[in-house]
This record gives C-alpha cells, sequence and structure tokens, in this order.
C-alpha cells in the first residue's frame, strides 16, 4: 500500500469516527482524542490529516455529500444506457438515494440536522456540497421537461430539493420507525409520490 493510499484509509478511519461520535453526542461534545481513539489512531494523526476537528468536519461533509451525488450521477447514467426515461432515471435516482440512506445513516442524520442550523464554520461549505446534489436532479429535471415526460409547469428549482428531501426525510423515518420495511417497499411508496399517482385512488364519482 503506497502512502496515498495509507492518508486515505486513516481518513476513511476518522470520518467514520468523527461521523458516529458526532452523531451520538453532537459536535461540541467531540473532542479529538475521542474520534482518535475510535479511529485507533493517534491523536497527532487526527493533526496530520486535518487542521482542527471544524476541518474534518468540514471535508466530512464534503465527502459524504459526494458520495451521495456520485451514487445519483451513476443511477442516471445506468438508466441512460439501458434506454430508459428521464423519469425512470428519477426513479433510479432514488433508490440509489435510499441505499446510501440505508448504509450511511449516522452520516444522514448529521447532514439533515445542519441543514438547519446557521452561523457554523462549514455553512457555505455545506451550502455548496447541497448544491452539487441537487443540481443532479435539477438537470434530469430539465431534461424531462424539454423531452415533454413532465410538465413544463414543473417548478425545477423548488421540485429537484423537494424530491431530495423527500428521500432523506423517508429514509430516515425509515430507519428510526420503521426499519421492519424492505429497501423494495419504502422505495415503491416513494416512486407511487414521483409518479403523481397517490392522488389516483379510483374512479371519479358521478
Amino acid at each position: 500500500m503506497d502512502s496515498s493510499t495509507r492518508r486515505q484509509a486513516t481518513r476513511q478511519k476518522l470520518y467514520e469516527a468523527a461521523v458516529t461520535l458526532i452523531a451520538e453526542q453532537g459536535f461540541s461534545a467531540t473532542t479529538v482524542d475521542e474520534i482518535a481513539e475510535r479511529a485507533g489512531v493517534a491523536k497527532g494523526t487526527v493533526y496530520y490529516n486535518f487542521a482542527s476537528k471544524t476541518v474534518l468536519f468540514e471535508e466530512l461533509l464534503r465527502h459524504g455529500v459526494g458520495l451521495l451525488t456520485a451514487s445519483l450521477r451513476t443511477a442516471e447514467q445506468e438508466t441512460a444506457a439501458r434506454g430508459g426515461s428521464r423519469v425512470d432515471a428519477l426513479d433510479a435516482m432514488i433508490r440509489a438515494g435510499l441505499v446510501f440512506i440505508d448504509r450511511y445513516p449516522a452520516f444522514t442524520q448529521l447532514y439533515v440536522a445542519e441543514l438547519w442550523r446557521t452561523n457554523r464554520a462549514w455553512q457555505d461549505t455545506l451550502l455548496v456540497v447541497r448544491r452539487e446534489a441537487v443540481a443532479v436532479v435539477e438537470e434530469v429535471l430539465r431534461e424531462a421537461v424539454e423531452t415533454g415526460e413532465l410538465s413544463p409547469e414543473v417548478d425545477i428549482p423548488l421540485t429537484a430539493p423537494a424530491l431530495v428531501g423527500m428521500v432523506l426525510v423517508a429514509a430516515l423515518d425509515w430507519q428510526s420507525f420503521q426499519r421492519g420495511r424492505s429497501i423494495d417497499d419504502v422505495h415503491a411508496a416513494l416512486s407511487l409520490l414521483l409518479q403523481g399517482r397517490v392522488g389516483g385512488v379510483g374512479p371519479a364519482r358521478p
């Protein structure tokens, strides 16, 4: 293993330790000593990789949202390669989001919580990475409108974050309160919302 690979592996261990501890006890209550101990490294290793705990958390946000954005992009590209529609791509992105959240629940909890806080040192970074994730969905929505799959009345700047938010909040509720349900079950429910079929309970009465 070369030095670059070793450093990346160390950073990954620090990310995992930090996100778990901060999810458990909050940012302020979590110390660098605890992060180092949980990661199984020396305290100096934390400062070798990150100038401070704040920088570590900022880079953690970049790393986590970057993984989410990449998974959304891959879902879109794989759908296109299969000849699927833009709505199919959005549906695949919903599933990709659920898979990500199922794999990284602690990070998702932190990310959602931080979105609603203000005056944090990493607020600008959070806004940038959030924009990158939402932009992937916006792009597919715009293409769907241009090809006639979706109505031109769709408000893309609001609909894109609404879809992302729907997946985040529904998945956290699933993780916390409906854990017995399968990912297929949750995906199917969100697909109905995407396709606008929730209101279609049955034929209209005369």
